[in-house]
């Protein structure tokens, strides 16, 4: 999954990054705990730009290629 930071933050309904900014949370990962993208992932979804509905059919569509689930399951 890859969201700038400023649409996790948009997104955040349990008000996590607020309590981060405040001090109340010590470890939020993209504030003071850096996020590190992984160097080589197996697919990459933008859910700032893409649909649930996109992300989860490209998922699919990956783990059926790497032979996790059948291409009939990841069409259903």
């Amino acid at each position: 999954m890859k969201c700038p930071l400023d649409v996790c933050m948009s997104r955040d309904s349990e008000g996590l990054y607020a309590k981060a900014l405040r001090g109340e949370i010590t470890d939020m990962t993209g504030l003071q705990d850096p996020y590190e993208e992984p160097v080589n992932p197996e697919i990459v979804v933008n859910t700032d730009r893409d649909t649930p509905q996109t992300c989860e059919q490209a998922i699919l569509a990956k783990i059926a290629e790497l032979g996790y689930i059948s291409k009939s399951d990841a069409e259903s």
